[in-house]
């Protein structure tokens, strides 16, 4: 059976950083706590109430929400178009949590600052998928497909990835920039 434009939902997922507990702390202080103020379409994954500043060599983005929960590292994903506004060079486009040798970063929070040697990507486009669904696709965790989205200024992403998770329905995640492209 083919995946059709029906069997998904497309999301636009725009700048945001993913914190480690330890970096939180730094970043926020022992005292906060990161709150839940809205639930993502992935179980579990939030919007929190807490923001901080990318800090590049030729600008500043601010309030730039961090979501949760807790990752292993730090990470932080923009767009493309981000990362020459920023003025930083070489941002991988990768998976999400695929972070060694990835591009420079600062962060700036209300009680300190930290300066990451990588952790900042531009995430690989990809749809999170639940394993009753991939069955009932055939599509397999890992593989690249093709999704075709919009009407005005219909668009079809290849090398779409496949990521096996909790979603009640498919969610297909675009950047900023992948989301204009196709209005």
């Amino acid at each position: 059976m083919e995946l059709g434009a029906n069997d998904y939902k497309v999301e636009v997922s725009a700048r945001h950083v993913h914190l480690s507990q330890a970096d939180f702390v730094t970043l926020f202080g022992a005292d906060a706590e990161l709150k839940n103020v809205k639930d993502l379409s992935i179980k579990g994954e939030f919007k929190s109430d807490k923001s901080v500043a990318i800090v590049g060599p030729k600008r500043t983005f601010e309030r730039v929400v961090v979501l949760g929960p807790w990752r292993d590292k730090t990470q932080v994903e923009i767009s493309l178009t981000d990362s020459y506004s920023l003025g930083v060079k070489n941002v991988p486009v990768r998976m999400s949590g695929d972070l060694k040798d990835s591009a420079p970063v600062t962060l700036v929070g209300p009680l300190g600052a930290l300066e990451l040697s990588e952790g900042m990507i531009v995430a690989l486009r990809h749809i999170h998928i639940s394993k009753s669904d991939m069955d009932k696709y055939g599509l397999l965790n890992g593989q690249n497909i093709e999704i075709t989205v919009g009407d005005v200024r219909k668009t079809t992403f290849h090398n779409v990835v496949v990521r096996e998770s909790n979603a009640d329905f498919p969610v297909v995640h675009l950047d900023t920039d992948e989301g204009n492209a196709a209005f």
